[in-house]
């Protein structure tokens, strides 16, 4: 028979598919941040993205030909969307990174934010989740720092929604959780407590 249903139940989807909505973000200690915003960014972000992988190609011309050879690793940029409360917390705190990186007025850095890439670089874990709630896979973001923060419209006619504004953040590279190198027993620092990256 060619066609079965009950081997797609069996094999198709043996555990009935990942769900999209089931994620959270953490970025702990950044730049500008206060305690209560670096617990309150995991409530937040109500969309982001499992990274692509992406490797390069170089083309190689012989004789009107070409052969295509390995390239090398590419990072693109990571974006989030974040929800927006009247206490501005989320917000104001990624301007301030934003400020501490570059001020308005005086083009200078700002707040403990040094050329070295250390003071304003961050990592972002990002963790997914099953239906019963067991983490299924984490991604480690190194070197983060966002670049965009978008504008947020207002608009008389605007009803029964929530506000809401994306981020660009730049990358150096990410690594899924078995190469992430996380801190030993794969706990990272979130604010004032310490919490587990483990599956």
């Amino acid at each position: 028979m060619p066609f079965n249903i009950e081997d797609f139940k069996a094999r198709g989807l043996a555990y009935g598919g990942a769900r999209p909505s089931v994620f959270e973000v953490i970025i702990p200690q950044w730049p500008g941040a206060t305690p209560e915003a670096e617990q309150q960014i995991r409530f937040h972000v109500k969309a982001s993205q499992i990274p692509p992988s992406v490797i390069g190609q170089v083309e190689i011309p012989y004789f009107g030909r070409r052969i295509k050879v390995l390239g090398d690793r590419q990072y693109a940029n990571w974006n989030c969307t974040v929800l927006h409360d009247e206490d501005y917390s989320i917000r104001r705190a990624i301007e301030q990174w934003h400020q501490n990186m570059n001020m308005h007025i005086e083009n200078l850095m700002n707040d403990g934010v040094t050329p070295a890439p250390n003071s304003y670089k961050r990592d972002a874990i990002v963790r997914h989740y099953s239906k019963d709630g067991h983490v299924i896979q984490t991604y480690d973001f190194k070197g983060l720092f966002p670049i965009q923060i978008d504008a947020m419209p207002l608009d008389w006619e605007a009803i029964d929604q929530v506000m809401m504004f994306d981020v660009e953040f730049s990358i150096d590279y990410w690594l899924p959780y078995e190469d992430a190198g996380l801190q030993e027993n794969n706990f990272i620092s979130e604010g004032s407590r310490t919490i587990s990256v483990n599956p």
